[in-house]
């Protein structure tokens, strides 16, 4: 962060993706006839469960993969994980939570300026991306982290990775290229 400026970045998270297992075959039909909050999808061949504490989505497939998204933590998405599966063995299956994993995390956060998008995208040419014709937003990609942020030309820049902290990581790293492609305040 700049020496002069002590204020501190709010990084929101917005949806936490995760993926489990639960190591048996599950019958969609029993699940939609006997669950509640249930949205039963044959044609996709799976169920979507909605779940109110923590309040998370899943789309569940017979073979047992599970898909949760709309947790706000990772924390959070492990227990609604956990609390699907526990679920699922109510309903008489024999659920064995297994393989979870955090694959995705979305995440806003708004700098304390706006930004010049066209320059931020010519100092960091290789790695940034701006198509004013396609997307309101230019795309900086950060490979090592596996991060991409999404620069809006109001500040507000949209991060997705594979976990919180490398999200965080992407935020610090992004700063000091967007403090010095900062616009300038306009005087009254």
């Amino acid at each position: 962060m700049d020496s002069n400026n002590d204020e501190a970045l709010d990084i929101i998270v917005t949806n936490v993706v995760a993926t489990f297992r639960t190591r048996c075959h599950l019958n969609l039909r029993t699940i939609a006839l006997n669950g509640i909050n249930v949205i039963y999808k044959p044609e996709f061949g799976k169920v979507l469960i909605k779940l109110r504490k923590p309040k998370i989505t899943a789309s569940i497939w017979s073979s047992g993969k599970i898909i949760c998204t709309g947790a706000t933590s990772e924390e959070e998405s492990k227990l609604g994980a956990r609390r699907l599966a526990r679920y699922l063995q109510k309903l008489g299956f024999k659920v064995n939570f297994s393989a979870y994993k955090v694959v995705n995390v979305l995440a806003v956060c708004s700098m304390p300026f706006a930004i010049r998008l066209i320059d931020f995208t010519k100092k960091n040419r290789p790695i940034a991306s701006y198509e004013p014709e396609l997307h309101p937003a230019a795309t900086y990609r950060i490979k090592t982290l596996k991060a991409t942020i999404q620069v809006f030309s109001t500040g507000s820049i949209t991060v997705t990775g594979p976990n919180v902290q490398n999200v965080a990581t992407a935020v610090e790293q992004v700063y000091p290229l967007l403090f010095e492609c900062q616009k300038p305040l306009c005087k009254k």
